[in-house]
């Protein structure tokens, strides 16, 4: 019998988690192993890049980067599906997919490393996590190094003092949207989960996990459960019909998704073409400004061939048909 599958990860690494809901919803066996010293030399077999979540497959395989992952698993365990059955709706899930990758990752690193409370609580646990044989003075002294290297990466996710009310802005925005869309499903696109749902779930998970953003979460009972729901997903029926989830799935595709991940989208790509080495762009709430994310253009390259791919582009409502358009990728 073939081993399982080793997932390497850490419990407050949103594509870690990410990548664990969905091997538990697709019933993969797999051991979780928190990457730390006792883990480095297997980590550094099979890993390319000093990145989590590194699976390692049963044939010897190291895969890393968690959207390319899941796509390339889905291809051996289709079932069950996490593509909606609609194709716009299948689209919109990648969509809020790249969205809480490349977007909603800046809310959870700027709670969780801007608040002093709040980087000292995930310090502490990466050291638990990590590093469990430390004596209590070794780990305070780790958790300190760790809690000063990760705020200096602040900047890195455009997060600063100038920032921040966007930031906060707009996570308050999406769990009020989410509130009222998860009140009447399970999951996003219905009785089960899709893409989309994985990517956002981790992204709010390790926010329900810190101190001052979990409290924002724990206000919000329906997204609560959902965050829960999630941890261990399972089908309870089938997707919804596109026209039954628009209705409230599309203040998130309006507020967020077009007003604020599309437009930062198109001038961090703006900026990598330039070889700029700063952008700014005028969001709701002001300018938001940060070093070009490299990583980003490359995936949103992805998201662009999808859309291009797909054959119901009028069920896309006219501003975010627009909004797509101006990133070249239609």
């Amino acid at each position: 019998m073939a081993a399982p599958y080793r997932l390497f990860g850490s419990e407050l690494s949103p594509y870690s988690v990410k990548v664990r809901s969905y091997l538990r919803y697709k019933g993969v066996a797999h051991q979780w192993l928190a990457r730390g010293p006792d883990t480095a030399a297997e980590f550094d077999a099979f890993a390319k890049l000093p990145l989590i979540p590194l699976l390692v497959t049963p044939d010897g395989r190291g895969l890393q980067d968690s959207t390319p992952l899941i796509e390339a698993l889905d291809g051996d365990w289709p079932e069950p599906t996490i593509d909606p059955d609609e194709p716009v709706a299948k689209f919109v899930s990648a969509l809020i997919e790249e969205y809480a990758d490349e977007w909603v990752n800046k809310p959870m690193f700027h709670y969780r490393w801007s608040y002093d409370a709040d980087a000292r609580s995930a310090a502490a646990r990466i050291v638990q996590g990590s590093m469990p044989a430390l004596s209590p003075a070794e780990a305070e002294r780790a958790a300190d190094a760790i809690r000063a290297r990760m705020v200096g990466r602040l900047a890195l996710v455009g997060s600063s003092a100038a920032t921040a009310p966007i930031i906060e802005a707009s996570l308050q925005r999406l769990l009020a949207i989410l509130e009222r869309h998860l009140k009447s499903r399970p999951y996003l696109f219905g009785e089960r989960p899709a893409l989309g749902d994985f990517g956002l779930f981790a992204q709010l998970y390790e926010c329900s996990t810190d101190p001052t953003p979990g409290a924002l979460v724990e206000a919000a009972p329906a997204v609560s459960a959902w965050v829960a729901r999630m941890l261990d997903p399972q089908v309870k029926g089938p997707f919804e019909r596109w026209r039954d989830l628009e209705p409230t799935l599309r203040p998130l595709l309006d507020e967020e998704v077009t007003a604020v991940f599309l437009p930062w989208s198109r001038a961090n790509a703006h900026a990598i073409q330039a070889g700029s080495a700063t952008m700014t762009v005028d969001l709701p709430g002001g300018a938001f400004a940060q070093t070009p994310q490299r990583y980003h253009a490359r995936s949103l390259a992805e998201l662009g061939r999808k859309y291009a791919a797909l054959q119901d582009k009028e069920q896309i409502h006219p501003a975010l048909r627009a909004a797509l358009g101006r990133l070249a990728i239609a």
